[in-house]
């Protein structure tokens, strides 16, 4: 029994895989379209697609288109087995095996081409701007593939076959599947130069998309295409006989306007049926630009020039550098025609070139219905198909190698699990891809799956994959993920993200060390009732995390919540405070505990400040505490400033006094470097060989650091006997291999 799985080339695009025939053998007597036909007739036929439409009649069809537009006999072979491969249980196996193994591998791309068209109709549920990004999203990864054009070939003359199907079924068309087609796939048709495919999509999509203008525009031309065809063969025919007979040699081609485009000028410029005069459209090819001008002349001699219908877009020409004569004249049956007149090149340029029919037909210079070309569009415009895609095609099947290779390297599509498609810098990684779908996802990301198989979060992603992200309940990111070495990050979005997390982590831990500093002090001083965010309004802080993160760095001294929080004391008169202070001491030799003399008091409890760390020789001032005698600071100390600026009768003249027995002072030090593994050992080193003793280390990421963002902050606490030869050493310090800079705090 088969397997009942339906193939969707329209509704919902679960069709099997496209697999090109290209490896048969010379003397195979057999055609490959005969052989590739037969290997899916009994896996097809009397199957329905889930439009409705038998799933070989489909694959004739696509045939069929394919070779109209003269595809090789190998492409055409390809819809057969496209269709074939979604009843085998092993399609690229067996194909492989039947077909040649080279081509079999495109029945993977197809199937994820086949994603994005669900994934693009399924959106139709989120807003419109969000419709508008993926359906831009379809169009580059639709090109992104399209490095192997034959695939997307395919897919076009499916799609076509799809919409020929309802119309002659008169079966309702799917809104979503043929605003598809005419937002992606004809645009795409037109971009690679198959204008056949391109217009009938165009027609046909507009036809059940607007059914009721369309045979509005179909009723007022009252005439068959066919007829009208003839009419402009035998206009075409006259027009370039007369070229020939005034001596310009020249090749006209011509079409009628398919209903479409018709309707698009209407509504962009406002017209009615009757004022569209291009209707009839030619084009005349001469050899050079004196001829163009020449042949223009002849024309506007012979026919009547319909006023303000004429262009010179050889003298100016249009952004994109698309060059041409535009003019409208009366023919010889009084009914307008548009005759476009350009050289070879300037015709190789509009059919080929940088954004001719992209940016400017689709999107419209002139703003055909509203439209606009982005810079977007036009900036990939100029990376489009260099040449027509069966010339292409014959010269991948004998080997060439597409010129188009490398356009697309530089960026990769892939898949969410819900087949939404994520953008992503050429390289990129899971967690890349996990940050693109939501920070915190990148944040909690532990492992990923590539198409249903685990692999390593290092793993690069290529355009087509599917990609599902294993991630913990909570957590964080790893330092090793910035570790450039070990690959895990590639794109600078992501690396961003995660050196935010980490300021972030460092940013809390400092606020809750000092939101901790301070309630502990405020339990000293039983005031525990006062709002924490009044206290930093007092002290000029705009929140209590802006307080806490300063005093967490010890960049704020709790003496300042101290001063206050206690109400102010009746202060005695300086005079008399020292003649107390004087009576009340007992002479000692040599200077008191702490190596400071405070000049005329002895025996007064000095203490050095931990603010600023003073150490002999540096320049120092007192300041008289309550209850804790003269705090000792350094002269330049901000602390001391603001303190000796609110009460300067409190500060009082020390000095260093000769208090030998090797005294040491601490000292911080503060060293800004690179991450660079084992340089804390080495500044170590340093200060050992000095004989410094460090007592403490404090390490941190420093934020807005550096070019890269990965600079490290470490904080030593020095034991030192003279301040100016520390000065010496850091000069030392800072020569060692990724220091930046070494200071005193």
């Amino acid at each position: 029994m088969k397997t009942q799985t339906r193939l969707n080339d329209a509704a919902s695009e679960q069709a099997a895989p496209i697999v090109v025939l290209m490896d048969v053998r010379d003397d195979d007597p057999v055609s490959p379209v005969q052989r590739a036909r037969a290997f899916a007739e009994p896996l097809l036929a009397g199957q329905p697609l889930e439009t409705g439409e038998d799933a070989l009649a489909h694959a004739d069809g696509v045939a069929a288109i394919l070779a109209g537009i003269g595809a090789a006999p190998a492409m055409q072979a390809a819809s057969y087995l496209v269709y074939a491969g979604d009843y085998l249980n092993k399609p690229e196996e067996i194909v492989a095996k039947a077909f040649g193994e080279s081509y079999a591998s495109l029945v993977t791309h197809t199937r994820r081409l086949v994603q994005i068209q669900r994934a693009a109709r399924e959106a139709q549920h989120v807003g419109q701007e969000q419709r508008a990004q993926q359906t831009e999203r379809v169009r580059k990864m639709l090109l992104a593939f399209s490095r192997d054009l034959r695939v997307v070939l395919l897919r076009l003359a499916s799609r076509l076959q799809t919409l020929r199907w309802f119309a002659a079924s008169k079966t309702a068309c799917p809104q979503a599947v043929a605003a598809e087609s005419q937002q992606v796939f004809a645009p795409l048709a037109n971009r690679l130069g198959i204008w056949q495919i391109k217009w009938e999509l165009e027609d046909l999509a507009f036809r059940f998309l607007q059914p009721e203008a369309y045979k509005q525009i179909a009723r007022a031309l009252d005439e068959k295409r066919a007829e009208r065809e003839q009419r402009v063969e035998a206009a075409r025919a006259a027009l370039q006989a007369e070229l020939q007979a005034h001596g310009i040699d020249a090749q006209v081609q011509g079409r009628p306007k398919h209903l479409y485009s018709i309707y698009k000028k209407m509504q962009g410029k406002a017209l009615s049926l009757e004022r569209v005069f291009d209707l009839r459209a030619f084009r005349v090819i001469v050899a050079d630009v004196t001829a163009c001008y020449a042949a223009l002349s002849f024309l506007h001699e012979r026919h009547q020039p319909v006023p303000d219908e004429f262009d010179d877009y050889i003298a100016r020409p249009k952004p994109n550098g698309y060059q041409s004569l535009h003019t409208v004249v009366l023919g010889a049956d009084g009914r307008p025609m548009e005759v476009q007149i350009r050289t070879r090149e300037m015709h190789e340029h509009a059919e080929h070139g940088v954004a001719a029919h992209w940016a400017y037909k689709e999107a419209g210079v002139r703003g055909y219905g509203g439209v606009v070309a982005s810079d977007d569009q036009v900036a990939q415009a100029r990376k489009a198909v260099l040449r027509q895609l069966l010339a292409w095609e014959r010269d991948f099947s004998e080997g060439g190698e597409s010129p188009e290779q490398a356009i697309y390297d530089d960026r990769i599509y892939v898949f969410t699990p819900q087949a939404t498609i994520v953008e992503l810098t050429a390289g990129a990684t899971p967690i890349d891809f996990a940050y693109a779908v939501h920070t915190d996802l990148g944040h909690r990301c532990r492992g990923a799956k590539v198409d249903g198989h685990m692999v390593p979060l290092n793993t690069r992603l290529a355009s087509g994959q599917t990609v599902e992200v294993v991630a913990a309940k909570e957590g964080g990111p790893s330092l090793d993920w910035l570790n450039a070495e070990l690959g895990y990050l590639q794109s600078q979005r992501s690396r961003a993200k995660v050196r935010a997390w980490f300021n972030s982590l460092q940013l809390a831990q400092t606020v809750a060390k000092g939101r901790e500093l301070v309630e502990k002090l405020l339990q000293r001083e039983g005031r525990t009732a006062i709002k924490l965010e009044d206290l930093a309004a007092r002290l000029g802080f705009k929140g209590a995390d802006a307080l806490f993160e300063v005093v967490g760095k010890d960049e704020f001294s709790l003496r300042n919540i101290e001063l206050l929080l206690r109400p102010p004391e009746p202060e005695p008169d300086e005079d008399e405070w020292l003649v107390q202070k004087r009576r009340s001491s007992s002479p000692a030799a040599g200077a008191p505990k702490g190596g400071v003399l405070v000049v005329g008091v002895d025996s007064l409890l000095t203490s050095l400040s931990h603010c600023c760390r003073p150490a002999p020789p540096d320049e120092i001032g007192g300041y008289v505490t309550r209850g804790k005698g003269v705090a000792i600071h350094r002269s330049a100390c901000t602390n001391f400033r603001q303190m000796a600026q609110r009460t300067p009768e409190r500060v009082i003249a020390v000095a260093w006094g000769g208090s030998g027995g090797g005294a040491v002072y601490p000292v911080d030090v503060v060293i800004e470097s690179s991450n660079r593994p084992g340089l804390l050992r080495d500044v170590l080193e340093v200060l050992a060989k000095e004989k410094f003793h460090v007592s403490a280390v404090n390490t941190q990421a420093a934020r807005g650091r550096g070019p890269n963002g990965d600079s490290t902050l470490t904080q030593l606490t020095v034991e030192v006997a003279d301040s100016a030869r520390l000065a010496q050493v850091l000069r030392s310090v800072a020569q060692v291999s990724g220091v930046k800079s070494a200071r005193r705090k």
